[in-house]
C-alpha cells in the first residue's frame, strides 16, 4: 500500500504507536481481497447508508447562474447527512475484525463524531467522540445526536478548542488504548494507512459520480468540484476522475475573511509544507513551525492541514485549489436554499460558492458537477449567528 505521494504522507508518530499502525494497514490489506468483507460492506452501503446517492441537475440554480448546468451529488441524503458514514462503516467493519471494542474519533462540525457514534450502535462499540468546545457551541445538534446515540462527547478545551485539537485528544487517547481502541479518522489526514484507507472509502463518491453523469448527460463534466477541509469528500469524488484529462479537479478550501488577511483555513493557498498529527503536508503554521490558529464559519473546514494527497495533486497540477470566504459560502447556502429547496452544509455551500462564480464562464452545453457532501441542518444556529454579527459589524461602521 502506497505509503507517501511524494514528499508527502508517511508515519511521523510516537514509536509507541507504530505496531498499532503496522497491524492495522495488514488487516486492512487483507480485508481489499476479503470476498466476505467486501461483501458486508456493500450490503451496508445499499440498505443502511442508503447508497447510492443521486446526481440531481439543480435546474433553477443553473437558469439563475447563466452558462454551465449544475449538477450536484446528493451525499447529503446519505442516512446521517453527509458523506462521512461512507468511512465509518468502513472502518467500523476493519474494527469488529480486528476484535476492538471501542472506537474513539475526532470532530469538527460533528457529521463525522455521528458517523461514528451510528456505526457504535449498529455494531455494539463502545464511542468515545472528541470535539473542540468551541465546535460544541456552534454545532449544538449534533453533539446531541451523538449523545442519543449512545457515544460520550468529550469536550476539548485546550488550544483553539476547535478539530486540531479534538484530533491531538484523540491521538493520546489511541496511544494509551489502542490495545481495545480503534481510532476512526474522520479524513484523509493523519499517518499511513489512513489518508489511502479513507480514500478507498470514499472513493464511491466519484466512480458513482462518473458513471452517472455518462447516464444522465452522456458526456463528463468541465469540473468536478468539492470543498476541502482535511480533504476526504474532494478526494473521493476526484478518484473518479483522475484519469480524465478533460476534467478539471477543483478542491475549495475555506477562505474566512480572506487570505490576504491571516484569518483563514486554506492550507495549500495559503500555507508551507509541515509535519501534523502523523503526516507530512501543507499546513497553516508560523516561522517558527508553530501551528497557527484557523479561522472559517464552517466548523468542518476549520483545520490547518489537508490530507497528504491533496498537497501531491497541487503539487503535481494534477487539481487546482481555491479559496471561498465567509460570506459567499453563505450567500452560496442561502441561494441553493431558496432556488432547489435544498439547505446544505456550510462547508459544501464553499464548493457552491466556487460553482455560481464560475459557472457564466462556460456555455450551457457544459456540467459543473459539485459535491453536495452534507447537509445543513447542523449550520442554522451557526448561520443565524454570523449573521447578526455581521449586521452589528456594519452598524458599528455606520
Amino acid at each position: 500500500m502506497k505509503s507517501h505521494y511524494g514528499i508527502y504522507g508517511g508515519q511521523y508518530v510516537a514509536e509507541t504507536l507504530l505496531p498499532t499502525l503496522h497491524e492495522l494497514e495488514r488487516e486492512y490489506e487483507k480485508a481489499k481481497s476479503d470476498p466476505d468483507f467486501q461483501a458486508e460492506l456493500q450490503r451496508l452501503l445499499r440498505y443502511y447508508v442508503g447508497r447510492e446517492s443521486p446526481l440531481y441537475h439543480a435546474q433553477r440554480l443553473s437558469r439563475h447562474c447563466g452558462g454551465a448546468q449544475i449538477y450536484l451529488k446528493r451525499e447529503d441524503l446519505n442516512h446521517t447527512g453527509a458523506h462521512k458514514v461512507n468511512n465509518t462503516i468502513g472502518q467500523a467493519l476493519l474494527a469488529q475484525k480486528m476484535n476492538k471494542k471501542r472506537l474513539i474519533a475526532e470532530t469538527g462540525a460533528g457529521m463525522h463524531g455521528v458517523a461514528t457514534a451510528t456505526v457504535a450502535a449498529l455494531f455494539g462499540f463502545e464511542c468515545e467522540v472528541f470535539m473542540g468546545a468551541v465546535d460544541i457551541a456552534r454545532q449544538a445538534p449534533n453533539v446531541e445526536r451523538m449523545e442519543v446515540l449512545g457515544a460520550k462527547v468529550q469536550s476539548v478545551t485546550s488550544g483553539s478548542q476547535t478539530l486540531k485539537d479534538a484530533m491531538n485528544e484523540a491521538i493520546r487517547d489511541w496511544t494509551a488504548r489502542a490495545e481495545d481502541t480503534f481510532y476512526v479518522i474522520g479524513t484523509v489526514a493523519g499517518p499511513h494507512p489512513y489518508p489511502a484507507m479513507v480514500r478507498d472509502f470514499q472513493s464511491v463518491i466519484g466512480l458513482e459520480s462518473r458513471r452517472q453523469c455518462l447516464e444522465q448527460c452522456g458526456k463528463l463534466p468541465r469540473e468536478v468540484i468539492a470543498c476541502v477541509g482535511g480533504g476526504s469528500n474532494a478526494l473521493g469524488l476526484f478518484v473518479g476522475f483522475l484519469r480524465d484529462a478533460d476534467v478539471k479537479r477543483v478542491g475549495v478550501e475555506a477562505g474566512g475573511n480572506g487570505l490576504e488577511t491571516g484569518v483563514h483555513a486554506a492550507s495549500i493557498c495559503g500555507g508551507r509544507v509541515g509535519v501534523l498529527h502523523g503526516c507530512k503536508t501543507y499546513l497553516l503554521q508560523d516561522n517558527d513551525g508553530q501551528i497557527q490558529e484557523t479561522h472559517s464559519v464552517s466548523a468542518g473546514l476549520d483545520y490547518p492541514g489537508v490530507g497528504p494527497e491533496h498537497s501531491y495533486l497541487a503539487d503535481e497540477n494534477l487539481a487546482t485549489y481555491v479559496a471561498v470566504k465567509d460570506p459567499e459560502a453563505v450567500e452560496a447556502f442561502d441561494l441553493l436554499a431558496r432556488l432547489e429547496g435544498i439547505i446544505p452544509a456550510l462547508e459544501s455551500a464553499h464548493a457552491l460558492a466556487h460553482a455560481i462564480a464560475i459557472a457564466p464562464q462556460y456555455s450551457p452545453e457544459d456540467i459543473l458537477l459539485v459535491n453536495l457532501s452534507g447537509r445543513g441542518d447542523k449550520d442554522m444556529d451557526n448561520v443565524r449567528n454570523y449573521r447578526q454579527r455581521t449586521q452589528q459589524s456594519k452598524a458599528q461602521h455606520k
